[in-house]
């Protein structure tokens, strides 16, 4: 696969590991984290605090790094972003004693991964490709299948503890790291782009990056949107349903095997979503499946046996694994040569502004209706994010 209209095999398979370690690590850590915040007597209702300092950093540098990556600095992104999940890994490991602590190691870790993010992101956006649903459906296909093995080893790690050794956890994670870091070196050894297409040597100024038609804004707003909601949903079922966990005695095992259920049926939809676009429409497509997940996550708030749960989740894992790759390829379709990094990194800017600010408010629910609380309040914003969409959104499959 060579020509300019595929993503030559060359870059590929480096870009895919680097997102597969990427990916295992995180959802590993994410879930470890909480429960090391618990483990410091941390109330449920602040582990949004947790969640939020993951994200604060990147809200504000989301925009300076995806210039950064337009005018060809992409390597450097990769490596420092590495060095940095390693670095916040061994801290949250060593050096977190303490609720502050731990909020510091966890705003290093959020830069690192965004940093390591952004650096794919905007390579494969970089590519020449007329069947872009298809590369980022398999891409991200590769990040599921990722977030389906680290909740599977969370679980063997765990055992049939409810609150499990968080230094063999964060110990599991720092391996991953480094997988990151040697595959985001074999990534930035093979160049700059995946395709025969070059990052202009002047990029487009930001502002007109930004000045675009008031149809192709308010479409590019509208996916990032619900991009925001489906990634603060699968990020705060990293963290509330352990809490979760805790509050109805689920043993870690049973939360490994929940989460892994999860992700495994986010595979399988993003294995089809090619040809469920082309049979729905993009926009009904991304409409629909943030409409049913709203739905389906509003509903753990129900005091479920483990089986239904289980149940919920496959159902939910099939709807929330296609608005991300569809919201990228929305961005990547939309935006022009020469400022798709930016707008990628505004993607992420969204994701980064709804994991700092949701979780913080959502939290106030797990005070008043435990960690089930969470979800409603989740399920309720999605629907609302979805019904606010639709204007924006029904046109491109006209």
């Amino acid at each position: 696969m060579t020509s300019s209209n595929t993503v030559p095999g060359i870059g590929f398979p480096s870009l895919l590991a680097h997102a597969f370690f990427l990916q295992a690590a995180v959802y590993l850590v994410r879930p470890a984290t909480s429960y090391k915040a618990l483990e410091l007597g941390v109330d449920p209702g602040l582990l949004g605090l947790v969640v939020a300092s993951f994200s604060i950093l990147p809200v504000f540098l989301a925009v300076f790094i995806g210039r950064a990556a337009d005018r060809g600095k992409e390597r450097h992104i990769l490596l420092v972003g590495a060095a940095l999940l390693i670095f916040s890994g061994a801290g949250l490991l060593f050096a977190a004693p303490s609720l502050p602590a731990l909020l510091g190691w966890n705003l290093l870790l959020g830069v690192g991964h965004l940093m390591s993010l952004l650096g794919e992101q905007s390579r494969l956006a970089s590519a020449t490709n007329r069947n872009m649903d298809r590369v980022f459906g398999f891409y991200t296909m590769v990040t599921a299948v990722a977030q389906t093995v680290a909740p599977l080893l969370l679980g063997v790690l765990g055992g049939a503890a409810v609150a499990p050794d968080t230094s063999v956890l964060l110990l599991a994670y720092l391996v991953g790291a480094a997988g990151v870091l040697a595959t985001g070196v074999l990534m930035a050894r093979h160049g700059g782009t995946l395709s025969k297409s070059v990052i202009p040597k002047a990029p487009v100024k930001l502002r007109t990056a930004l000045r675009v038609q008031p149809a192709a804004r308010n479409t590019l707003v509208a996916s990032i949107g619900l991009s925001m909601m489906v990634l603060c949903t699968i990020d705060l079922l990293q963290v509330y349903l352990p809490a979760l966990a805790v509050e109805r005695g689920i043993s870690t095992q049973a939360v490994g095997v929940l989460l892994a259920l999860r992700a495994a049926a986010t595979v399988l939809s993003r294995l089809a979503m090619d040809r469920l676009v082309r049979a729905v429409g993009r926009s009904r497509l991304l409409l629909g499946s943030t409409g049913i997940s709203a739905v389906l996550i509003g509903l753990l708030v129900l005091p479920l046996p483990t089986p239904a749960m289980a149940a919920l989740l496959v159902l939910a894992g099939l709807a929330l694994g296609l608005g991300q790759p569809l919201s990228m390829s929305v961005v990547s379709m939309t935006a022009t040569e020469g400022t798709r990094g930016t707008w990628m990194s505004i993607r992420l800017l969204g994701n980064r502004l709804g994991q700092t600010v949701i979780p913080v408010g959502v939290g106030v629910f797990a005070t008043a209706l435990g960690a089930g609380g969470v979800f409603l309040a989740l399920g309720v914003t999605t629907a609302a994010a979805t019904l606010g969409a639709i204007a924006p959104l029904r046109s491109m499959d006209d």
